[in-house]
């Protein structure tokens, strides 16, 4: 399979209006819109194909860099591989989505997302970011570094306030995503969020609203799905 003829299968799926849209979000051109849902039969119809998955990052458009992600054989991404796609990962859905949750699929994951929570480019500081969200809700409490976890925790709830926009969106999102997946560390994600209280993050010309991680995670305890883990990051 050819990514051309992907690429070509995507341009016919655009819509102007979902494109305006995401380019509001942080996209840029070359982008043509395509729905996430849109891509659906595509991605069913090529379930896995690693070096398809690097031709279709590699092209540069937005709409074939996040099939790419889901679409490319986790486990076969190398460190370089890694590196690239996060270097060119120019907007937060695919820094914080599609690279994030192809690393944390990867056995190199967690190594890369300690990395990159300390890069000075902060696209690549919330890949990390949301690579360890990402990790911690598909992978068993049993596997997880939980002293490394409560050591993050806190340097969140220290660090938060003072971080970039986007890096203060994932920190949340990393407490939020302990206190929901991690059942041993809830308590000390709770402790975490009423120590960091209301954050504020510039989500520009949008209606993104910012969830509050007391607030979402005790939503979580009420529906009784704190621990439950995600078979895949991807969606």
């Amino acid at each position: 399979m050819q990514a051309a003829g992907i690429i070509k299968e995507l341009r016919a799926l655009g819509s102007e209006s979902i494109k305006k849209t995401l380019m509001r979000h942080g996209a840029r051109e070359p982008i043509f819109g395509v729905k996430v849902g849109d891509m659906t039969p595509i991605r069913k119809r090529i379930k896995t194909d690693y070096p398809l998955a690097l031709d279709l990052y590699d092209s540069g458009i937005s709409d074939a860099m996040y099939l790419a992600g889901l679409v490319t054989d986790d486990k076969r991404m190398t460190r370089e591989d890694l590196q690239r796609w996060v270097g060119a990962a120019y907007w937060s859905l695919l820094s914080e989505n599609t690279v994030a949750w192809v690393a944390a699929g990867s056995p190199l994951g967690w190594e890369m997302a300690q990395e990159w929570i300390e890069a000075d480019i902060e696209t690549i500081a919330c890949a990390g970011w949301a690579t360890l969200s990402s990790i911690v809700g598909v992978t068993r409490d049993a596997d997880l570094d939980l002293p490394a976890l409560e050591r993050l925790l806190q340097r969140a709830a220290d660090q938060i306030h003072g971080e970039r926009n986007r890096v203060r969106y994932n920190m949340n999102g990393f407490i939020i995503s302990v206190g929901g997946f991690v059942a041993p560390l809830t308590g000390a994600a709770l402790r975490t969020a009423d120590e960091v209280g209301r954050i504020m993050v510039d989500v520009g010309d949008t209606d993104c609203k910012i969830r509050g991680a007391r607030e979402y995670i005790e939503k979580m305890q009420v529906r009784g799905v704190i621990g439950n883990k995600r078979k895949t990051a991807k969606c």
